[in-house]
């Protein structure tokens, strides 16, 4: 149903001619000042991944209800195509247009991506287990039922192919970018015709687009042939073991994720989305990733969420608003800002911290200057919607920082749920640095 593995490159890419290439991530503990491309709101940049159709009515009104409180509006909702059709022209509508009703009704931002092959075009061997996971025979099958959903449902605007092409979970029985894109084009040429207004997304690919048998990235051979166009999304799954990257310390999701969206901009134009990113606060046994816990969850949460918001995305979601019952892994069952039963993780509270304390918009400003940062020190700073100053920050280390400014203000930790005055001396102001994210407002 789910896959979130953990496929680990130490890479970095970069362009030189409009090619990708490969060179070694350092293991040093670097430190970042960062200054966001573009101004932040939140409600239309993050947005969650939600599974509603997996709950009843009672139990999705609750959830939205709970998003809502975060004063969000965008979700991204992923439909199985042998589920929605599993014979062909017999679809399974009455629920699913019930929700959506439902969506409608509440003014959300549903950005829908079809994936897996219904029983009737499936090119898997017969006898397999997971005939789904293989691609249509033909790509128009997959189009035209495509483009049923889309004429179906045109409050949605956003409509995406396909989920995780690069990996072989999604795409049996390996990776096959040439068959992608015959996909891709099959599909977004039938939706063009059907609703020329909806906003055209290339199925997220895992991580950042590596292809673990055939080797290299798949938005490599997209562009090369012809599917990357300043007109339609790219979009990919940045998970990473903790929220700088796989290996600690070594900032490999800021380089990775900066040298691939240089990439993107250069080769392609159009706007960039990470429509999944997350951990799981699952208790083992272990898969993949490391236990981390419900607190550990959102901890590596805040930090991506401050570091994503400072890097060059238009949009991001991550996975996901409510946790999963049996019918998913272990794993995936627990990425939920929610539990099971509705109840609220450390996860949700504090993104509702965090998001207080950001305000409903940031403009971004030059980092501060302060002196004898920790070893790893991450540095952002932005201006309220109100127009006070706030700055990000943590380190790999403990330490202690002169911040070169004066004034008053407040210093947030928004992990533990606690705040603290703080004001200037005469040689600015003495702040203590610690491995969890802090928000310092003056």
């Amino acid at each position: 149903m789910f896959t979130r593995g953990l496929f680990k490159q130490s890479l970095f890419i970069s362009s030189i001619a409009g090619i990708f290439l490969t060179c070694q991530v350092t293991y040093a503990a670097p430190s970042y000042s960062m200054k966001g491309p573009r101004d932040v709101t939140w409600a239309d940049f993050l947005g969650l991944n939600v599974q509603l159709q997996w709950f009843p009515e009672q139990s999705y009104r609750y959830q939205i209800a709970k998003l809502k409180e975060l004063e969000l509006q965008w979700i991204r909702i992923g439909l199985n195509w042998d589920r929605m059709e599993p014979q062909a022209g017999q679809w399974q509508w009455t629920d699913f247009d019930r929700l959506m009703q439902v969506v409608e009704e509440e003014e959300l931002k549903p950005l829908i991506y079809m994936v897996g092959s219904a029983p009737h075009a499936t090119s898997a061997p017969t006898g397999v287990s997971n005939p789904d996971q293989y691609p249509p025979t033909n790509p128009q099958l997959f189009a035209n039922s495509f483009a049923t959903l889309a004429s179906r449902y045109p409050y949605v605007t956003a409509w995406q192919v396909w989920n995780e092409q690069n990996i072989p979970p999604f795409w049996q029985p390996m990776e096959n970018p040439w068959q992608y894109q015959q996909l891709l084009e099959s599909t977004l040429t039938t939706l063009a015709i059907v609703r020329p207004d909806a906003t055209q997304v290339i199925g997220g690919h895992a991580y950042y687009s590596q292809m673990p048998v055939l080797g290299g990235y798949m938005f490599e051979a997209l562009y090369h042939l012809g599917s990357l166009n300043p007109n339609r999304v790219n979009a990919y799954h940045p998970y990473t073991q903790e929220a700088e990257g796989d290996y600690s310390g070594a900032g490999d999701f800021i380089i990775n994720a900066n040298g691939l969206n240089q990439n993107l901009r250069l080769l392609s134009g159009g706007p960039i989305w990470a429509t999944e990113f997350g951990w799981s606060s699952y208790p083992g046994p272990v898969e993949l990733q490391p236990i981390i816990g419900e607190q550990g969850q959102a901890d590596h949460m805040l930090r991506r969420l401050a570091l994503m918001s400072a890097m060059d995305y238009d949009r991001i979601f991550l996975f996901a608003l409510n946790d999963l019952d049996a019918r998913a892994t272990v794993r995936d069952q627990f990425y939920g800002l929610l539990r099971l039963d509705g109840s609220e993780k450390p996860a949700y509270q504090a993104l509702k911290r965090f998001l207080q304390v950001t305000s409903a918009s940031m403009t971004p400003l030059d980092p501060p200057a302060f002196a004898n940062a920790p070893e790893g020190m991450i540095s952002i700073a932005w201006q309220r919607a109100d127009g006070r100053w706030l700055w990000m920050f943590w380190a790999q280390e403990d330490g202690t920082v002169q911040l070169q400014r004066n004034g008053s203000g407040t210093l947030y930790n928004p992990l533990q749920g606690t705040n603290q005055s703080v004001n200037s001396n005469g040689a600015g102001i003495t702040i203590n640095v610690t491995r969890e994210l802090q928000m310092l407002v003056l």
